[in-house]
């Protein structure tokens, strides 16, 4: 029996790649109803057409609901026998949102809030926001409004009453919409060197499917507050380039090195030194439960919190570094990458 057995599922920027890979890991389970809540009518056009073509039989358990999270009524709109909410609609572009930061806090900051406030009228059982490594220690706009996202589900959580709401927080997904492998492979095909930032720049690496799998985790296992992080393994951005290059024949000696873009930083830290003082380790994820102590800050002047963990800060600095031969390998597994060497195409 499937956790979503007969349940309605909303998912906000539903069309993006997270949506997608949603989509076609549950859309044949035994769920009722997978709601993609979007404000993109082409984007949510060609994916009715794209589900109807592969997955005939199932394609109707797909609903689609044009509104805007910026928007608190079409948030309400959408709410109705709804179960439970992946809110992954965001701005997640760093130079974009270093140009317009208050487009990101319409969308980033505004938006899980409608969401949330929408959510607990309802009744929603779960909530997982996703988020972001930039939210931690953040020096850039969308790393600044992930990490506002993040606080503003944490201070619902504390009354959201029926409703529980819990944070994803993960580094680059390979091949999501965006992202710089697809860019790379284009370069390749189209004779040009790759152009890559800062060669020793450091980051975190993940797959679309353990992206989904860290937000399950939290939807199973995530109390009321509570952010989830994964442990993820990372590479240079140099290690990175070099594997694309081997898979898709690419000259290693011509990669362009361009310079560090607007907002950047050298590494990404998942787990700030503050969280880890409570963090708990869950094995391949860490947990970082809310912090609810009340308002009355009188009583700390009469005690504290003396404990403390060991645990330090997590970045892709001093995670598990990946080889040119392991990042090869870990992207070479990708659905997106398999279908570009097969001369497919991408399907997501």
């Amino acid at each position: 029996m499937s956790i979503f057995k007969d349940k309605v599922l909303l998912i906000t920027g539903g069309t993006g790649s997270f949506g997608n890979a949603v989509l076609n890991r549950f859309l044949r389970t035994d769920i009722k109803e997978i709601r993609v809540f979007s404000r993109d009518e082409k984007k949510q056009d060609d994916m009715r057409h794209d589900f109807q073509a592969r997955m005939p039989e199932v394609a109707h358990k797909i609903k689609f609901f044009i509104g805007d999270v910026r928007d608190l009524q079409s948030c309400r709109n959408a709410m109705p026998g709804v179960d439970y909410i992946f809110h992954a609609a965001a701005l997640k572009q760093v130079p974009s949102c270093e140009f317009f930061p208050m487009e990101a806090v319409k969308t980033n900051v505004i938006g899980t809030d409608n969401i949330l406030t929408a959510a607990i009228e309802h009744k929603v059982k779960s909530v997982i926001c996703l988020s972001t490594d930039k939210a931690a220690y953040p020096i850039n706009a969308m790393g600044i409004t992930k990490a506002i996202e993040e606080k503003i589900a944490v201070a619902k959580s504390r009354y959201s009453g029926e409703t529980k709401i819990c944070c994803t927080r993960y580094g680059n997904v390979m091949c999501s919409r965006g992202s710089v492998i697809p860019l790379w492979i284009d370069q390749i095909r189209n004779g040009n060197p790759i152009t890559l930032t800062e060669p020793s720049m450091t980051r975190f690496i993940m797959s679309l499917e353990e992206a989904v799998d860290l937000v399950l985790f939290a939807f199973e296992h995530g109390q009321n507050g509570d952010i989830l992080v994964q442990k993820a393994p990372a590479c240079t951005i140099q290690t990175q380039a070099e594997a694309v290059c081997e898979l898709f024949g690419g000259k290693k000696e011509d990669i362009k090195v361009i310079g560090i873009r607007h907002g950047e930083k050298m590494y990404e830290t998942l787990l700030t030194n503050e969280e880890c003082a409570k963090a708990e380790d869950m094995g391949d994820f860490y947990r970082v439960p809310a912090d609810n102590r009340g308002l009355n800050y009188d009583k700390f002047f009469k005690e504290g919190e003396a404990e403390r963990n060991l645990l330090t800060e997590f970045n892709s600095n001093n995670t598990r570094m990946l080889t040119v031969e392991e990042t090869k390998a870990k992207i070479a597994a990708l659905t997106y990458i398999q279908n570009e060497l097969s001369g497919v195409g991408n399907l997501v």
